[in-house]
């Protein structure tokens, strides 16, 4: 068995955290799900932070999908603006044919934090219209969430 960078890229601790629990009940005998190694968040600890998961716009249309993108500016979020953190954006790329998230990437604030929403969504392969349905408290950074899959479907609110 191997675990964490020992395993391969990428060499993230939360991936190799992952593998550990999966390493300890593949020996227990437990059925574990596996790691969707597609779907692991990548974060930069910077100054505006920086997080993605998935796949690119160009990586998207090289694999053939059939994709539209939203984009969502800091600078258009009311908390962004009171905290004059307005640095950056969050875009969603998603599916046309199931509309479901095939990447996300944040630049700006709480970055790290707000990739998880993106990285739960497409876990359970949740559509960008019930992205925005699930309601985004106000004002909160995460509304930026909503706002770009709104993009995404070409009607956002606040841009």
């Amino acid at each position: 068995y191997a675990i964490g960078d020992v395993a391969g890229p990428p060499l993230l601790a939360h991936k190799g955290s992952h593998e550990g629990v999966a390493c300890v009940e593949a020996i227990h005998g437990d059925k574990h799900a596996g790691i969707d190694y597609a779907n692991i968040p990548n974060c930069t600890y910077c100054h505006p932070e920086v997080a993605s998961v998935g796949l690119t716009e160009e990586q998207a249309r090289e694999k053939g999908l059939d994709i539209e993108v939203g984009t969502f500016p800091w600078t258009a979020n009311g908390r962004a603006l009171t905290a004059g953190e307005t640095d950056g954006f969050v875009k969603v790329i998603r599916d046309k044919k199931y509309s479901e998230v095939v990447g996300a990437h944040i630049v700006g604030p709480h970055a790290t934090e707000l990739i998880a929403e993106f990285v739960v969504g497409r876990h359970l392969e949740t559509t960008m219209e019930e992205m925005d349905r699930a309601m985004h408290p106000h004002p909160t950074l995460s509304e930026a969430v909503a706002e770009a899959a709104l993009a995404s479907l070409g009607h956002a609110l606040h841009i």
